[in-house]
This record gives structure tokens, sequence and C-alpha cells, in this order.
């Protein structure tokens, strides 16, 4: 099957971060008519830093947010204006029934007898007992929450179902997230898995490691310094290590002033680089031994690979299972802090094995999990939807 989309492609974001440029970029260059892409901007306290595309077509989108937590939802106005102008082939949006005006645009595109493709994290169940409505409230006579699941998680399984059924086919961020669509009736055959990626191949090979440690460990962390990334655990659990290593924390953010302050206490050696992108990177993730993120998120993760690392990193919303495996490092539960002591020690213990799983980090973005494979899949997603 071609490697190109002979059609004009439409895709749909609720925001343009800057990290998804290069993707979307590289997926325009694939599409012979050409792309565009309908996004608005994220609220003031999201920290997200809005990206500039070179190639795919950019049109802004209105965006209304409403509520917050587990109750935001959010309007695009201008969508099927959008839609209209634009007259696209097919239609890629985000898989997410939170967006209300997603229904609109798939109506508007099957009117036309024209292919609509949802993009998601995956559809994980309900938990039993919604956290607005918490087992402690049993005047509710159990309709809420309780041992039986409740009308309401009923409900919005039922609404998740006839809202992921809109569309004509659907493309995962992860093999996880593919086997949760599937498991609500989905036809296995019309999901695809394109591991979410935001690095290109790697250019160049592996940093040569020596068999030891030249003096002691040196383990890196790069993101966003805030408290869901447990930076704070980092530090105390190096000052647990008999190794004593040296701490690279590279990174910016509303909590790194209270990170310096806790570091005098407890790992006053750790090393505070500030935020460093691209390759401004390649003299801390050359010098390092290994990558340890003990939070949720993680887009620094496959980058850190691409320099040979082995990686340990909290369990989050499945694009982890992809990149970081029994081969290639460990994954932790999330805030569990006697695992990553745990985990570091192991780690730290066999300097040997730490190169081995380093040389399959390196492979498995080089191979497997990188821009050039995204956009492939979605390609296939496409083409395989234009033939049937």
């Amino acid at each position: 099957m071609s490697n190109r989309f002979a059609g004009r492609l439409a895709l749909q974001q609720r925001v343009l971060p800057s990290y998804r440029v290069p993707f979307f970029d590289m997926l325009a260059q694939a599409c012979d008519s050409g792309m565009s892409l309908f996004a608005g901007l994220p609220r003031a306290d999201e920290g997200i830093t809005n990206g500039k595309l070179q190639i795919a077509k950019y049109v802004p989108a209105k965006n209304i947010h409403i509520l917050n937590g587990s109750f935001y939802l959010c309007y695009q106005r201008g969508l099927i204006r959008w839609l209209e102008n634009w007259n696209p082939d097919a239609l890629i949006v985000e898989a997410n029934s939170r967006y209300l005006a997603t229904s609109s645009a798939i109506n508007w595109m099957h009117s036309r007898g024209r292919k609509v493709i949802g993009w998601g994290l995956g559809a994980p169940p309900p938990p039993l007992n919604p956290p607005h409505f918490p087992r402690s409230i049993p005047e509710r006579s159990g309709k809420w929450g309780g041992s039986e699941g409740g009308v309401l998680s009923g409900l919005r399984q039922t609404m998740r179902i006839r809202f992921l059924n809109q569309f004509d086919a659907l493309i995962s961020y992860s093999q996880r997230g593919a086997d949760e669509y599937a498991a609500l009736g989905f036809p296995r055959e019309k999901i695809f898995v394109a591991p979410n990626a935001v690095s290109s191949k790697p250019s160049s090979l592996i940093p040569a490691r020596p068999l030891a440690f030249k003096d002691k460990p040196v383990i890196l962390f790069v993101g966003r310094l805030q408290r869901r990334k447990r930076v704070d655990d980092l530090l105390r659990a190096c000052s647990e290590m008999k190794s004593k290593p040296r701490l690279i924390i590279v990174g910016d953010g509303p909590e790194r002033e209270h990170l310096e302050s806790l570091a005098k206490q407890v790992y006053p050696s750790a090393e505070f680089i500030g935020a460093k992108h691209g390759a401004e990177l390649k003299p801390y993730s050359t010098e390092a031994d290994l990558f340890v993120l003990p939070g949720t998120g993680g887009l620094a993760v496959q980058e850190a690979m691409s320099y040979g690392l082995p990686i340990i990193v909290a369990k989050g919303d499945g694009t982890q299972d992809d990149l970081v495996r029994e081969s290639n490092g460990w994954q932790i539960a999330p805030d569990d802090y006697a695992a990553l002591v745990h985990t570091m020690r192991l780690a730290l213990s066999d300097v040997g094995r730490l190169r081995t799983m380093g040389a399959e980090s390196h492979r498995i973005v080089s191979e497997e999990i990188n821009l050039e494979k995204m956009v492939e899949v979605f390609v296939q997603a496409l083409n395989n939807l234009s033939s049937g």
C-alpha cells in the first residue's frame, strides 16, 4: 500500500501543542492534495506551548471551555465552516466525546459519503464509583455508586460506545488503547495502532559508554517541573542510593523553586540545568547512564531512548507500555516510592545490563516507534478506508 494519501485531509485537534508540530507537518507532506488542521487555544493555566506549522495549513478554532476536571467540555466554534471551506476527502478527529462539535462534523462528512477516523488514547472502563459520587453517600440508594457499578457508569459507557460507533476507523496511541476499543465492540480490523511518537528516527549511533561507571552513575530527568512528575521522590530516592549518583534535572516549571529548596535538604549535589530542547539535550543525554521519570507524562522518554538510555518510568495511559519493556527498562506504579527506590537500586547494580537495555531502547525508537512509523500508520488507515 502507498505511503502517500492522494486525497485532501482535514485534521481536528482541541489545541496545537508545539511537540505535535513535527508530526502534523510530516503527515501533511504525505498528503498529495494537502492537509488542513483546525485547533484552538488552551486555557491559560494548562501550560501548553502553542506550535507553529510550516507545511500543514492551520485554521484557528474558537475554543469555548466549559467547566473543569471530570466535568470538562469543549465546544469548537467554526468547525463546520472550516469543513465547508476545505472540503476534505477524509477527516481525522480526536476520539473524545467531551468535544461537543465532533458529532456534527462526522454527520457533515457522512452526508457527503466521506470517511471519518477517530484518534485517541483508548477507552478504559469507567470506575465503579464515580469520583463525584463516592461510595460514602449511601442515601443515593446505590444508583450512583456502590458495588453494582451504578446507573451513571453504565450510561456513560453506553454513550461512549455510541460515540465511537460513529467512526469508520479508529487510530490508537497504544496497543492497550486498541484493546480497549475492541473490548467495547469496535471491529478489530478497523483499529490501527500508531504508537505515540514525538521524534524522528535517531540520526546517530548510540554514544559509546564504558562497561563500568566512570566515577559514579549519572541519572537524568528531563521534563516540566510539575508536582505530578514526582521529582521530589527522585531526589529522596537518590539520597538512599549507596552509590550516590550524579543527578541531572533538566527542565523548568512551577515546582522548580520548591524542588531546589528540597534538594538543599535531601540531595545537595542535584544539578538543576533549566529547560533545554533538541540538540541542547545532547551533552546531558550522552553523559547519562539511566533515565528516570517517576511521575506521569513522558514526552522526553522517546528522546532519551534515542541516546541509548535504559528507562524507569511510572505506568500511565498505555503509551509507556509500547516504549518501555522488560528488555529496555522498568515500569513502576505511580506514587510508589518504595518501588522507585527498589528499581533504581536494581538498575544501578549491573552496568552491563544497563548497556544492553540502552541498546534495545535505541533499536525500538529506530525501528518501531518514531514519527516516520506514526505517519505510515495514519496513511495506511486513510488508504484502507479509501479502498474499502
